[in-house]
């Protein structure tokens, strides 16, 4: 019997999700059917910024076409409005329906709004699922949004971003790159205070004051400031804040976080904590034929919190975990219909390193780098182990934190080695070595030494592509960083290994030179 799959949502992680499918349809074992309420091909959200900045263009974008996806129906402009999970059927906005006998949500995160005097919401966007925003206001979510902020960086203006999380000011310094005029307003001291300590944030800060960037730090945004054109139109002119600030600007970038949409799972009466609530077989808690993956997913263990009102933890927001999700659950539905019904669990791994994407500084994070290494130790508690290294004059910084030798937490900034290989120790549960300075030393171009995971290193963390598979590519004669995409996906997610891939082909070209 043919399994008929649907899934809503043809983000980057339904789509991967769908292509590691193929295999099931091209054997007749199972349709597949994707929903995707824009009419665009599907496309990978994550490189908007660059769009917007002409760094990447539409094509370097798109992720799939109905003629890249063999055999599968891939149903563009198709808003689904209703789940009919006892007739297991989603309707359609325009009154048709799809029947499925497993469904799959792959609808990814909405952008939060903050409630700003001024920020007038004018109704349904062009795919019914976001709201348009005064003009001049965008929240940088898809193409259009894109093309808004690519007209005022053609004519160098002035762009102010609201919110300093990662997105914000990887925004910012693409923009300053790119010849445009940014301010980022914050409500903290610090930017990118979840992934920063103090003194990676201050390099940071240093930093983007040099390449051009303004922030404007303790700014509690209270409203938006706009002014009425010629064609009657009010456009976005200023923000203002609580403390009389008024950060002036031709366009408004709400960067303050995203939420989970939920919003049809709730209505079909799914449990949903902050996100849809799945198991370890990414089930939803209320429907054994209803999956979730990627920023919609929020993974928890039913027996232990299934009558909690608040469930801890939720969506990872990065695209890794997102198509490590979607390729787990599509290799356990083909053991499914093997007959294999003692599938491996998914587990929840580490929360993932978070790159900073950006050719001014290169920063890398993970785990918790809040511990201050000479705070008082509470008694009968045991202190954490904390290395540092900062040389601000050269814009570089480094904070490692162990349990019993394990690394649990790391920041770097403008080591980009280093990054790589803590990144493999973080993400393995490892160890670092005794002599904690072999780390910084893989970043002095005149050191002869070997980095601890050598090729094993993972170089493209949302696609876990090895720095020797990568050197394998380009043995085989993949000479350019989209050839080596194509090969081995290395660089397809965020985008933030381009530049070592970038390094390795140079490498290799000089060795056999």
């Amino acid at each position: 019997m043919t399994e008929r799959i649907v899934v809503i949502g043809a983000g980057p992680v339904g789509i991967r999700f769908a292509e590691e499918l193929l295999p099931l349809v091209s054997e007749g074992r199972a349709t597949v059917t994707v929903l995707g309420a824009e009419t665009a091909n599907p496309y990978n959200r994550v490189l908007l910024a660059e769009l917007a900045v002409g760094e990447a263009s539409a094509d370097e974008l798109t992720l799939a076409t109905a003629a890249g996806l063999p055999g599968i129906d891939l149903r563009l402009g198709a808003r689904a409005v209703r789940i009919d999970r006892g007739a297991q059927l989603v309707e359609l906005a325009d009154g048709s329906d799809v029947g499925y006998d497993r469904l799959v949500l792959a609808t990814g995160a909405r952008s939060i709004v903050p409630t700003l005097d001024g920020l007038d919401k004018l109704g349904p966007d062009g795919t019914g699922l976001d709201t348009r925003l005064t003009a001049g206001v965008c929240v940088l979510r898809d193409l259009a949004d894109a093309e808004q902020v690519r007209a005022v960086v053609e004519r160098g203006g002035r762009v102010v971003v609201l919110g300093a999380g990662v997105l914000g000011i990887e925004l910012a310094m693409l923009l300053a790159d790119a010849g445009a005029v940014p301010s980022v307003a914050h409500f903290g001291p610090m930017p990118m205070p979840r992934q920063l300590d103090r003194g990676s944030a201050s390099i940071l800060s240093t930093a983007l004051a040099s390449a051009g960037v303004t922030l404007v730090p303790h700014t509690r945004a209270e409203g938006v400031i706009g002014v009425e054109g010629d064609d009657g139109i009010r456009r976005f002119r200023a923000l203002a804040s609580s403390d009389g600030k008024r950060i002036e600007g031709d366009l408004l970038v709400l960067s303050c976080g995203v939420r989970a949409r939920t919003e049809l799972a709730e209505a079909a009466g799914l449990r949903i904590g902050n996100g849809v609530l799945v198991d370890s077989s990414l089930r939803s808690w209320s429907d054994p034929r209803i999956h979730a993956i990627g920023d919609c997913a929020h993974l928890a263990d039913p027996a232990e919190h299934l009558h909690e009102r608040q469930v801890p933890g939720g969506p990872h927001g990065l695209i890794g975990p997102g198509w490590r999700q979607a390729s787990w659950l599509a290799a356990t539905i083909a053991a499914e219909l093997d007959g294999i019904g003692d599938a491996a669990e998914f587990t929840d791994e580490h929360p993932g390193v978070v790159v900073l994407k950006g050719e001014l500084v290169d920063i890398a994070s993970a785990g918790d780098v809040s511990a201050d290494p000479f705070a008082p130790v509470p008694a009968g508690e045991g202190a954490p182990g904390i290395a540092v290294w900062a040389d601000p004059e050269h814009g570089t910084y480094v904070k490692m934190a162990t349990r019993d030798g394990i690394l649990t937490g790391f920041v770097a900034v403008g080591m980009p080695r280093a990054a790589a290989e803590l990144s493999v120790l973080y993400l393995r549960g490892s160890e670092l070595p005794a002599d904690r300075s072999l780390l910084l030393r893989l970043d002095d171009p005149d050191a002869d030494v070997v980095a601890p995971a050598g090729r094993d290193a993972t170089l493209c963390i949302c696609n876990a592509v090895t720095v020797g598979q990568i050197e394998d590519a380009i043995d085989d004669g993949c000479g350019s960083v989209a050839a080596i995409g194509d090969c081995t996906r290395a660089g397809t997610g965020c985008g933030g290994c381009r530049a070592r891939i970038t390094e390795l082909l140079h490498d290799r070209a000089e060795a056999v030179a």
